[in-house]
C-alpha cells in the first residue's frame, strides 16, 4: 500500500468532489436548453419531452440512499468509480440515440451513474479533511454545484447551436474520464467500513417502488390510474418508515428524523426549496425559445443571470452561517425565493427581458441565502458516523424536490395544452400555464418560509 501524504488526499479529495459537484448539474442544465432541439429532432411534445429530465431524476432519487448506505458499508471509493464509469458510458450512448425513447432509457442509466457518484462524493470529502476545515470545502463543493448550473446553460446553448446537442453529451466523457484517473491514482483513502452489518435489501426495494410510483404517478396526473399509484405509492413510503424504525441493520436512521428537529425540518425546508424552483429552468427555457423565439444561445445567457448569483452568494452565506444562526438566514432566503417567483406571475409573451433578468436574479440571491446555511445546519446536526447517511439524505430530498418540480410543471402544462408541442395555435393557454406554474411555486415557497423557522435553533457543538 503506498501512502499518500495527507495534503495531496486533502487535495484529492477536494478535486474529486468539486469536480463531480460540478459535473451533474453541469449535466441536468445543458440538457434543458437543449430539449426543444432534441425535441424537435425526435417529434416529442413537452410532455414527453419531461421525461428526459424526469426519467433521470427518478432514477437518481431511487438510488441515492441505497448507494450512500452501501458506501458505508462496502467502501465509497469502489462505488465512487464504478458510477463515474457508468456516467462516460450512458453519456456516450446518449450521444449516439436515435430515438427519443432510447434517450430516455439511457437517462435512466445516467440518473444510476449520477446517484452512485453523488452518495458518495461528499462522504469522502466529509472523512478526509479536518473539521475545522469543513465548512469552507463543503463551501467549495457547493460553489462547484452553481458553477455547474450557471455554465450549464451558456455553454449548453452555444455546443447546440455550433455543433448540435449531440456534443452536449459526448461533452461529458473526458470530464468523467479526468474525474476517473485522479479518483483512481490520487485518492488514498483509508476507508472505516461498518463491520458484520448487512445492507437491507428489502428496504432498498420497498423505498425504490414507493419512490417510482409516487413520482411516477404525479407526473401523469391528472387521471384515476395516476392518483392510485400516489396513494399505493405514499403507502408504501410510510410501511417503509414503520420498518426502518423495527430492523436491525436499517438502511436510513429514522431516528435521525424522530428526535432531531433541526435535521427534520432543514430536509424538509430543502425539499420544499428544490420543489418550487428547479422547474423554473426548464419551464424558461420553453417559454424563451418556443414563444419568444431566442436561440438556444441567447436563452442560455439569460438564464444564467440566477445561478451566477448563487455562485457569487453562496460562500459569503455559508460563512455568515458559521457566525449567525442558519435559521433566519435560510428562513430570509426563501421568503426572497418566494418573492422573486410571485413576480413572475406577471410574464406574458411580450415581457421585457430586462424583467425577466431580474426576476431571475432575486431567484437566484434567495437561493444563495437559503442554500448554504441550510446545508451547514444539516451537517451540523448529526453525529460523525451519521454523515454519509445524511449526506445521501440531503441528496435525496433535492433529488424528490427536483422530481415533484417536474411533475407539477409536467401536471400544469398536460392540463393547459395536453400532449401537444408548443405552436402559435397555442401559445395563450402556454402563457396561462407557464403563469400558474409560477403561482403554484410562489405558493410552495411562500410555506416553505415556516417549515424553515419551524426547526428552531441550532445547538452549537
Amino acid at each position: 500500500m503506498h501512502h499518500t501524504s495527507q495534503q495531496t488526499r486533502i487535495r484529492a479529495a477536494l478535486i474529486v468532489a468539486t469536480l463531480s459537484s460540478f459535473i451533474g448539474p453541469f449535466m441536468s442544465s445543458t440538457v434543458n436548453v437543449a430539449l426543444p432541439t432534441i425535441g424537435k429532432e425526435f417529434a416529442m411534445g413537452a410532455v414527453t419531452l419531461g421525461w428526459i429530465n424526469t426519467s433521470f431524476l427518478l432514477a437518481a432519487a431511487t438510488f441515492l440512499i441505497p448507494f450512500g448506505r452501501l458506501g458505508d458499508l462496502y467502501g465509497k471509493k469502489s462505488i465512487f468509480m464504478s458510477g463515474v464509469i457508468m456516467l462516460a458510458a450512458s453519456s456516450a450512448a446518449l450521444a449516439l440515440s436515435i430515438s427519443g425513447a432510447m434517450m430516455i432509457v439511457c437517462r435512466v442509466f445516467q440518473g444510476i451513474a449520477s446517484s452512485m457518484v453523488f452518495a458518495t462524493s461528499m462522504p469522502i470529502l466529509v472523512s478526509v479533511i479536518p473539521p475545522e476545515r469543513r465548512g469552507k470545502a463543503i463551501g467549495v463543493a457547493t460553489a462547484a454545484v452553481y458553477l455547474g448550473l450557471s455554465l450549464g446553460p451558456f455553454v449548453g446553448g452555444i455546443i447546440t447551436q455550433q455543433l448540435g446537442w449531440r456534443y452536449i453529451f459526448w461533452f461529458n466523457v473526458p470530464l468523467s474520464l479526468i474525474l476517473l484517473s485522479v479518483t483512481y491514482f490520487m485518492l488514498d483513502l483509508d476507508e472505516v467500513k461498518i463491520a458484520g452489518a448487512k445492507f437491507d435489501l428489502a428496504g432498498s426495494a420497498l423505498l425504490g417502488v414507493s419512490l417510482l410510483l409516487t413520482m411516477y404517478g404525479f407526473s401523469t396526473l391528472p387521471s384515476l390510474p395516476a392518483a392510485m399509484m400516489i396513494a399505493v405509492g405514499l403507502i408504501g413510503i410510510v410501511t417503509f418508515v414503520k420498518y426502518e424504525s423495527q430492523t436491525t441493520d436499517p438502511l436510513l436512521d429514522i431516528g435521525l428524523f424522530r428526535n432531531n428537529t433541526v435535521f427534520a425540518f432543514s430536509i424538509l425546508a430543502a425539499l420544499i426549496n428544490y420543489a418550487a424552483t428547479f422547474a423554473v429552468s426548464f419551464i424558461l427555457s420553453l417559454y424563451l425559445q418556443k414563444l419568444r423565439g431566442l436561440s438556444p444561445g441567447t436563452a442560455g445567457l439569460i438564464m444564467v443571470a440566477q445561478p451566477v448569483m448563487q455562485a457569487i452568494f453562496s460562500p459569503y452565506a455559508g460563512k455568515l452561517s458559521d457566525k449567525t444562526e442558519p435559521r433566519t438566514l435560510a428562513s430570509l432566503g426563501m421568503a426572497i425565493t418566494a418573492a422573486g417567483l410571485a413576480l413572475m406571475f406577471l410574464l406574458s409573451a411580450d415581457t421585457s427581458m430586462i424583467y425577466v433578468v431580474a426576476c431571475m436574479m432575486i431567484l437566484g440571491f434567495g437561493f444563495a441565502l437559503f442554500s448554504s446555511p441550510n446545508t451547514n445546519a444539516i451537517m451540523s446536526s448529526v453525529a460523525r458516523g451519521s454523515y454519509g447517511i445524511a449526506g445521501a439524505t440531503v441528496g435525496a430530498a433535492r433529488q424528490i424536490g427536483m422530481m415533484v418540480s417536474m411533475g407539477i410543471v409536467m401536471m400544469i402544462t398536460s392540463l393547459y395544452i395536453g400532449k401537444a408541442d408548443i405552436i402559435p395555435a397555442n401559445y395563450d393557454s402556454f402563457v396561462h400555464c407557464v403563469r400558474m406554474v409560477f403561482a403554484v411555486f410562489a405558493v410552495a415557497c411562500f410555506a416553505g418560509v415556516f417549515a424553515s423557522l419551524a426547526r428552531g435553533k441550532m445547538e452549537r457543538g
